[in-house]
């Protein structure tokens, strides 16, 4: 479904923007493909360009607590300056590439709770503010992605919410200004344990995943044992038992701690 916005010089007589996505549903490295329809109003307008791009809504830390900031990544320019003459109408294709690093959205047809992501159209006209046309999309997780989520309902953890940060994970291959964090509720048998969080860093050959044990509110430091990050190879990743893996990991560290 298409978000319609009006674009004109003081509200006059202005253009209107509809983007139709041909398949709101893609994965990380994948491609998005759909059409911005523009449909020009009673006045001639001078356009100086069109856009399309993912936004993500994320959150920021600052001294006075936390805000929500819109971060825009991975624009793709359609068009440059042209006139737009009364009463035309122009079916603009494109094809919009998913960053590797695009955080998840949804998970076994559910949408994870905390996750605003959708594709925001620009249609810049001289003389008038610049306005966007955001429409919803889902993201669902890669297989070696999906492999690693399954682990954890398999040991028994329960999704509890997501959320967007802006910041760097260090030691990854982040190039995106801002990460994806999945909290998990701990099951009875890791007694003492709040919760995990999940991290996924992804490019074309594989990723790595971030995770952290949360014994109490607020996160553990990077220094801490109870902070781990490991690559996962999307040719190799079949070949690990992520269940034993992960549970191993929380056992050691729990049992150091007196947690377990």
């Amino acid at each position: 479904m298409g978000l319609k916005k009006l674009f004109a010089s003081m509200g006059v007589g202005g253009a209107s923007v509809d983007t139709v996505l041909r398949e709101p549903d893609a994965v990380p490295g994948g491609v998005l493909q759909g059409e911005v329809r523009i449909e020009a109003g009673s006045v001639a307008q001078e356009v100086q360009g069109l856009s399309v791009g993912l936004q993500a809504r994320v959150e920021v830390e600052t001294d006075d607590g936390e805000l929500k900031q819109n971060i825009e990544f991975g624009r793709r320019q359609l068009g440059g300056a042209v006139t737009l003459e009364a009463g035309a109408s122009h079916a603009v294709p494109f094809g919009l590439d998913v960053p590797w690093e695009t955080p998840i959205t949804t998970f076994l047809g559910q949408h994870l709770t905390g996750m605003q992501l959708g594709v925001t159209t620009e249609l810049a006209i001289a003389r008038a503010v610049d306005s966007t046309d955001l429409d919803p999309v889902s993201i669902h997780p890669l297989p070696a992605q999906q492999a690693i989520l399954d682990a954890f309902g398999a040991l028994g953890f329960r999704f509890k919410s997501a959320d967007m940060e802006k910041g760097h994970i260090r030691g990854t291959r982040q190039q995106l200004p801002f990460y994806q964090e999945i909290e998990f509720f701990a099951p009875e048998q890791y007694r003492g344990l709040n919760q995990v969080e999940l991290s996924f860093v992804a490019d074309a050959r594989g990723m790595d995943v971030v995770l952290e044990m949360d014994k109490k509110p607020g996160l553990f430091t990077s220094g801490s044992d109870s902070y781990r990050a490991f690559p996962v190879d999307f040719a190799t990743f079949e070949q690990t038992d992520w269940a034993g893996y992960i549970n191993q990991w929380l056992s050691e560290v729990g049992g150091k701690r007196n947690w377990f």
